[in-house]
């Protein structure tokens, strides 16, 4: 039986198709959610796609937070429901507390769009496991509110936690504390990266590289094996 994921898409989103052809790519069903519809059509995982949701009005995914389909969302993840949240995605996570932590504005105040060096320093998340921990990837960046910032405590408990998912290489885009790119919850069931993968799947377009293709045949493995 074919795995369903679902993307949400939010007024503003940008990144829905390219984030459903990255999971039909990885050979998964790509639905299609709403982000005024409760139901997530019984999909086994969901992602939150990048973009501007609502434009970013008030603060980065603090008014997509809001948005129905957050209920539901919020609800299943903390019953072990596999999500992904890429660039804005991941500040709606950190916005709707599955994630700790919040995202700023980019230090240098400019958008920044480039080929990121990450590297993979938690390889046993639900989204992860298909790479090995230390492995160094290449995926695209591009966001204005990447910086992430935690309280001293919290980035103790992540670091310690081995819950820092990814890490900023050569340098860091942003000025996000400790480098951190991306970050997953306790159980390794949700997590949240700034850089999209989406945009990595295929050898001709982004990167050129197919860095962010295990991302989601990560998920994929964890819905066969559970």
């Amino acid at each position: 039986m074919t795995a369903r994921i679902g993307v949400v898409t939010f007024p503003g989103s940008l990144d829905d198709r390219d984030t459903q052809r990255a999971i039909r790519v990885a050979g998964a069903e790509p639905v299609a959610l709403w982000h005024k519809d409760k139901d997530l059509k019984q999909v086994d995982a969901v992602v939150l796609c990048g973009g501007f949701s609502y434009g970013d009005y008030l603060r980065a995914g603090a008014i997509a937070r809001f948005s129905p389909v957050m209920d539901t969302v919020i609800d299943q993840a903390k019953a072990g429901l596999p999500v992904l949240g890429i660039c804005n995605g991941f500040q709606i996570l950190t916005e709707a507390h599955l994630l700790p932590g919040g995202m700023l504005g980019n230090d240098h105040l400019h958008f920044i769009c480039r080929d990121q060096k990450l590297r993979v320093e938690n390889a046993d998340t639900s989204w992860t496991s298909d790479y090995t921990t230390g492995q160094e990837i290449h995926i695209p960046l591009k966001n204005m509110d990447g910086r992430y910032v935690a309280d001293r405590r919290t980035l103790d408990e992540l670091e310690a936690e081995g819950r820092v998912a990814f890490r900023y290489l050569d340098m860091n885009p942003n000025g996000s504390l400790n480098d951190i790119a991306g970050i997953s919850n306790a159980a390794g069931n949700v997590v949240g990266l700034m850089p999209h993968p989406e945009h990595a799947v295929e050898s001709l377009i982004g990167t050129g590289r197919t860095d962010g293709l295990p991302f989601f045949t990560s998920i994929l493995k964890k819905l066969v094996n559970a």
